[in-house]
């Protein structure tokens, strides 16, 4: 067997080592840890270490080490551009320093190991900068080509797994806000009846529909729903804002067309490029009357004993955010009688791909009746709902009690 032939082996080995399919059935952290291991092997280097991109400080965090794991435990941090790392994640290329010294590194630690050469690679994924892979020698050393793809190789490796990681820190963040913004228990109304379902159109993700009913010092009832465009942390935290700033204006004026101007305001200023829709209605402290504004939201439907279910008219005014702003907003007053029942919803209820949204307008009404909420509700969600939802969907039934 020839020298040629020995260096190809050797190198598939090497290749197949990173590239083990048995590294995907690992967590984001273990994944890591076993990748240093293995790169600091292959490459016969004293040192690895990931340091994965923080996007809003544009620091470096140290992540994961072997050999260095005292860079981790301080919880290093170096900015895009400065020292060695900083300099591969500015540049998106490889960097190789044979015998460096204090003044081409900014991390101490570095240094106090002794390290003479150093070999980095940035972690990419769709072209961006994630984090920077480097390997350390404590002699001086040259790095091969080979050495650089093997690096490169890991990095790869290394941008699936924090990739991964990202997005399971982003997703539990956006579903404990959203847990924590969405009613965990609806609030007892003498008068009322309330019942109300989510279901997020993604399964790995959340959005920003929400609903919310609380009670006012007046005696009058506010009842919201809505429903911010996009979905994940950021679409959840909008909804968060949004949701608070409702309910403070609520306080202030017994309008909702007045609240609603209030927010709009909010959300052009705090908010400007997310599409907001929202409904606000305050129901009377004698729960015969109910004050309707909405914000380019789909109309609540209404059902009436002995009668069939309808869909409210209301003005068609603009979403938050967009529009003109000057035209004013408007308050629309509807009789609930005892016995009547307004359902909420947001659009990921009645919309389908290729469909009118008419169609799904026309099923939920055939499905609205008098029902108790919690019964109607799993009605709807049976009839009317998706068992795949494409879209986020919120559902809010109010009914007015008889007696």
């Amino acid at each position: 067997m020839g020298v040629d032939s020995i260096h190809n082996d050797e190198r598939l080995r090497r290749l197949e080592a990173v590239t083990d399919a048995t590294l995907s059935r690992l967590d984001a952290s273990d994944l890591l840890d076993e990748l240093l291991d293995r790169v600091r092997d292959l490459l016969a280097a004293d040192t690895a270490a990931i340091l994965l991109l923080d996007p809003h400080s544009r620091q470096l965090v140290a992540t994961a080490a072997k050999g260095l794991e005292e860079e981790v435990r301080r919880g290093v941090r170096v900015a895009v551009g400065r020292g060695f790392a900083g300099r591969v994640a500015e540049t998106g290329s490889p960097l190789i320093l044979t015998d460096f010294t204090a003044d081409d590194v900014v991390n101490p630690i570095l240094v106090e190991m002794g390290l003479r050469s150093l070999l980095g690679v940035p972690i990419l994924a769709a072209g961006e900068v994630l984090g920077v892979l480097h390997v350390g020698s404590l002699r001086p050393r040259t790095f091969t080509t080979d050495d650089v793809r093997l690096l490169e190789l890991a990095a790869d490796r290394a941008g699936l797994a924090g990739q991964i990681r990202n997005q399971k820190l982003e997703l539990a963040t956006a579903l404990a806000l959203q847990r924590s913004l969405l009613p965990s228990v609806l609030p007892e109304v003498p008068g009322i009846e309330l019942a109300a379902r989510y279901v997020p159109g993604h399964a790995f993700d959340v959005g920003g529909d929400w609903y919310d009913v609380f009670t006012l010092p007046t005696g009058w009832v506010g009842v919201v729903i809505g429903d911010v465009s996009g979905h994940g942390l950021a679409s959840a935290v909008v909804m968060g804002r949004i949701r608070s700033a409702l309910r403070a204006y609520a306080l202030i004026t017994d309008d909702p067309a007045e609240a609603l101007t209030l927010l709009d305001r909010k959300v052009r200023h705090f908010e400007a490029g997310n599409l907001t829709t929202a409904q606000y209605a305050m129901i009377s402290p004698d729960r015969s009357v109910v004050r309707i504004s909405t914000a380019g939201h789909p109309p609540p439907v209404l059902a009436v004993p002995g009668g069939a279910a309808v869909v409210t008219v209301l003005p068609a005014d603009p979403p938050l955010g967009v529009g003109d702003n000057r035209r004013g907003r408007h308050t629309t007053t509807i009789e609930l009688l005892p016995g009547a029942v307004l359902t909420f919803y947001t659009d990921g209820l009645i919309e389908r791909r290729g469909e009118l949204i008419d169609l799904g307008l026309g099923r939920l009404t055939d499905a609205v009746c008098i029902d108790p909420p919690d019964e109607l509700c799993a009605k709807i969600m049976g009839t009317v709902g998706l068992d795949e939802p494409t879209d986020d969907v919120a559902l809010l039934v109010v009914r007015r009690k008889l007696f």
